[in-house]
């Protein structure tokens, strides 16, 4: 049995704000959020640090819940870290593509993106109008991390400004990930 304290929220780049899903779940249900040590110019060798620092300081497996850059974060971590057996799961919503070029020079540190498979189960929550990154990259991105694709329809970023609130269907998709 997972318990809360063991889903951890990975927010992009900037943190997820008080209105975003995230924030509301961990406010919710009390997922810890993994703080990185700076959200603003975010470097990929240290929040893979940080997040290794974090699984291995867990007393059981994690399940790990990434929005955007978060995604990227997860799929960097899994191809380096001797750890990925201590990740019973992953849910990965709309990962921000790092390679687009408006992200790439602001972002630089984190390219190229890892298209290994990842050693754990994983659903990426894509919608079909995110200005972050297409639907056709991100069903790239699931084929490559192995990952169940699930449409997210006109869903924007899948944040704040979607609308979404609480995002019961994400929730949905979460507990259905842990379950199978």
């Amino acid at each position: 049995m997972i318990r809360p304290s063991n889903i951890l929220i990975l927010p992009g780049w900037q943190g997820s704000g008080a209105e975003h899903w995230q924030s509301l779940w961990q406010a919710q249900f009390a997922y810890p959020r993994v703080e990185q040590h700076d959200w603003q110019a975010p470097l990929r060798g240290d929040w893979i640090a940080r997040l290794e620092d974090v699984v291995l300081s867990a007393d059981a497996p994690v399940v790990l819940v990434a929005h955007s850059l978060g995604c990227m974060l997860v799929a960097s971590w899994a191809a380096h870290s001797r750890n990925a057996h201590r990740v019973k799961a992953a849910l990965l919503v709309a990962p921000g593509d790092v390679e687009h070029e408006a992200l790439r020079p602001v972002l630089a540190s984190w390219s190229p993106i890892p298209r290994q498979t990842l050693l754990f189960k994983s659903t990426l929550v894509a919608s079909q109008d995110d200005p972050y990154c297409s639907f056709e990259r991100a069903r790239g991105f699931a084929a490559a991390w192995g990952s169940r694709l699930v449409d997210a329809g006109a869903a924007g970023h899948i944040n704040a400004d979607s609308g979404l609130g609480d995002w019961p269907q994400g929730q949905a998709l979460l507990k259905e990930l842990i379950h199978c």
